[in-house]
Order: C-alpha cells, then sequence, then structure tokens
C-alpha cells in the first residue's frame, strides 16, 4: 500500500482529501500536525504531533519513514518551503504544494486561464509569497529533480463555511447573519463579475488523481469545479436557502479597499487582486489526470449542506459586531453622498 504524509491534514482542503484516501482504501494516510484538533483526524488516519517548523523533533518522528506523496497545505512563505525542502528531499518520490489561483494575473490576456496564464498580483502580498514559493520549488525541480507538483485551488469551501463576496476577520457569518435581519448586504461592484465556487468533496476528486501520477511531476495544476456564478448569483442562492429576500448593496471594490483600511481589511487584495475580477478555469489539463473531476455539488445544494450545519452548530456562528458597523457605515457615508450630488 502506498503512504501519504499530509502536512495539516484537518482544513478545508486537506480533511476531504484525507476523508477520501481513507474511504478507498488504497493509500495509508499520516496527518503531521501539532494535535490541536484531534476530532477532525478521521478514523483510519495516522498521527505525526509534531510543528513542522520544529525541523529537528520532525527529523527524529520521520526517522526511516518514506512517503510515496508528501502533501503541502500550510506553506505560505519562501522560508516554510525551503524548510520542507531541507526536511522531505530523499524522502519522497512527489511532494505536492497548494498555491493559489489568485497567482494568476487579473484580468487575463484571455477570458480562459490555463495553467500557462502568466502569474502576477501586485495587489496582494498573499498571492505573490505563493508565487515565490512556487518559482523557488520549480528551480530545485530543473536543477535537482525535486518531485514537486504544483496545485492551484480557487474558492474552495466546505460545509463550516458559506462563500461571500466581503466579509470581517471573523468569516462569513455576520453577513448571514445581516440577511436573516433583512439588512443590506454588501456586493462588490455591481455583483455581476464571474467566479468559480469548488465544494471540498470535488476538489478531492481532482487532487488524489494527481497523487502518485509520473506525469504531474514538475507540472502545475489548478483544480475547480466547472460551475461559474455571478456574485449576485452566489449571494441570491444563499438568501433563497435561509428563505429571505436579498437586500444588495452595491460598492465599487476600489471604493471598499479604501474604506477598509483604517479598520485593518485587506480588500485591496481579496478585492482588486482576486474576487473583483471575472475568473474562467480552464480545467482540461487536470482533467486528463482526473477524468471524474467536475461540479458533482453544485453551490445550490452546497449552500444548503454548509447552512445546515452551520446553523446546527453555534461554534461556526461566530458574531463580527465590528464589520457589522463597518457596513452600515459605508452604506451610510454613502447614501449622504448620493443626497449631496
Amino acid at each position: 500500500m502506498r503512504k501519504v504524509l499530509f502536512i495539516g491534514g484537518t482544513g478545508t482542503i486537506s480533511a476531504a482529501i484525507t476523508r477520501r484516501l481513507i474511504r478507498e482504501g488504497n493509500w495509508e494516510v499520516w496527518l503531521l500536525n501539532r494535535g490541536s484538533r484531534p476530532e477532525a483526524v478521521p478514523e483510519g488516519a495516522r498521527s505525526v504531533v509534531a510543528d513542522i517548523n520544529d525541523e529537528a523533533d520532525v527529523l527524529r518522528k520521520l526517522e526511516g519513514m518514506n512517503f510515496d506523496v508528501i502533501g503541502e497545505f500550510i506553506g505560505f512563505t519562501v522560508d516554510q518551503v525551503e524548510r520542507d525542502y531541507r526536511l522531505f528531499r530523499g524522502r519522497t518520490k512527489q511532494y505536492i504544494y497548494i498555491s493559489s489561483a489568485s497567482a494568476y494575473h487579473k484580468p487575463a490576456a484571455d477570458f480562459r486561464i490555463t495553467e500557462g496564464t502568466t502569474l502576477a498580483n501586485p495587489h496582494w502580498e498573499y498571492s505573490r509569497n505563493k508565487i515565490a514559493c512556487e518559482e523557488f520549488l520549480m528551480k530545485k525541480y530543473r536543477e535537482e529533480g525535486f518531485p514537486v507538483t504544483i496545485v492551484r485551488p480557487s474558492h474552495t469551501y466546505d460545509e463550516r463555511s458559506i462563500p461571500v463576496g466581503i466579509h470581517g476577520q471573523k468569516g462569513p457569518w455576520q453577513v448571514i447573519r445581516r440577511m436573516r435581519e433583512g439588512k443590506p448586504v454588501l456586493i462588490q461592484g455591481d455583483g455581476t463579475s464571474l467566479w468559480h465556487l469548488t465544494f471540498n468533496e470535488d476538489f478531492a476528486i481532482g487532487y488524489t488523481g494527481l497523487m502518485g501520477n509520473p506525469h504531474a511531476i514538475g507540472e502545475a495544476f489548478h483544480i475547480t469545479g466547472d460551475e461559474v456564478l455571478t456574485w449576485n448569483q452566489i449571494h441570491a442562492a444563499i438568501a433563497d436557502a435561509l428563505g429571505v429576500e436579498l437586500k444588495p448593496y452595491y460598492v465599487s471594490s476600489a471604493f471598499l479597499a479604501e474604506a477598509g483600511k483604517k479598520y485593518g481589511y485587506d480588500f485591496g487584495g481579496s478585492l482588486l487582486g482576486d474576487k473583483a475580477v471575472s475568473v474562467f478555469f480552464d480545467n482540461t489539463k487536470v482533467k486528463r489526470l482526473a477524468p471524474d473531476l467536475t461540479t458533482h455539488i453544485p453551490f445550490d445544494r452546497g449552500v444548503r449542506i454548509a447552512l445546515d450545519y452551520i446553523l446546527s452548530h453555534p461554534e461556526c456562528q461566530q458574531p463580527d459586531p465590528e464589520f457589522d458597523a463597518w457596513c452600515d457605515r459605508v452604506i451610510a457615508a454613502l447614501e449622504k453622498a448620493k443626497g449631496e450630488i
């Protein structure tokens, strides 16, 4: 049986992959993390409790162990992938790095985004760091044969979170709460830009198709669902699932980016560098290796799965009064400006 080690393994993306591998029974699954969420470790997975940043401890705990695949889900900066390179070179046949589709230059020269689309994001440091990580890893592949595969997810969600265009630092619950209370909900631009949403169980189909596949070595793939929705459709589907009327309030992304700075909201990155631009991902490349990848869980179904979970789990309902008050201030300021013109 082949062996895989996931760095993390209990997050939105990695948990679905772990469950799928255990369900199929063809992989021996190991998770390396701090053990802070033992309830999220599926039955059948094996744990290595360690801080990945403590290289000496990790080396001791992995002594004598090799893996067919090592998957990195929590590497955000170059120093972190340099650490992984030191730890895992010679220990795996494939190292799969989770980058981000936000690394693609947007708007692209062609409306279809392929893996050959230029990587550049002047608006978001997060994305620039991901690009730098990719460059380091591919350099090691070209010069030393380090067996890297790059994976670029777009907006992947699970039952614990609802995708919305704009939310505060505590997540999307306050947006859902505003909908339920009949309050206006901020939507960037005019809500017509296109967006891909991928339920994590669908993403896992694409990822597992790359695992152990020799044609994936030295290559980059984005993995998204095939469903493309406008942000108006996304918010309308949420409101419909809640059984409430959507009251959209449209605000330019540039205005939101400036208005959010004072309050610590990085909408310049998350909007101007990502969500404000229409995206259409061409999944032809990954489907050659994972032909079953498609949208099995469309958003109108996925949002109901998520709402059923969130509404029955109070720990997912984190109020964000600061963000709520900020939304009201933005709306009041714009309404005042309208009246003064």
